[in-house]
């Protein structure tokens, strides 16, 4: 039903040069290289020691972390009550604003 139509190859209208010619290459295979004797494996990583020091530090750290982040959360709750609440008391004065001027006409 719906086939597309290919199109054809213009003809070149200026000077054709001749294809090159392209010579053939031998391969020549290398001489065979034995691969190298891995080494023996290095430990990955140093073991980590957690001394009394260091874990009290983490957990004062992480207490702090968990401080900043709950109060930055309760200040944003806060600013969003406080605008709704604003925006409430708006709507009440010009409800009440627009009903007294009904009532005045």
């Amino acid at each position: 039903m719906l086939r597309p139509k290919i199109p054809t190859m213009p003809t070149p209208t200026g000077h054709v040069t001749p294809p090159a010619v392209v010579e053939p290459t031998t391969v020549v295979p290398a001489a065979h290289i034995p691969p190298p004797v891995p080494a023996a494996p290095a430990p990955s990583r140093p073991v980590v020691q957690l001394t009394p020091g260091t874990v009290l530090a983490l957990v004062g750290g992480g207490t702090a972390v968990v401080l900043v982040v709950g109060a930055v959360l309760v200040s944003m709750l806060l600013a969003v009550a406080i605008t709704g609440v604003s925006v409430a008391v708006c709507a009440v004065v010009l409800r009440s604003l627009l009903a007294s001027e009904t009532k005045r006409r």
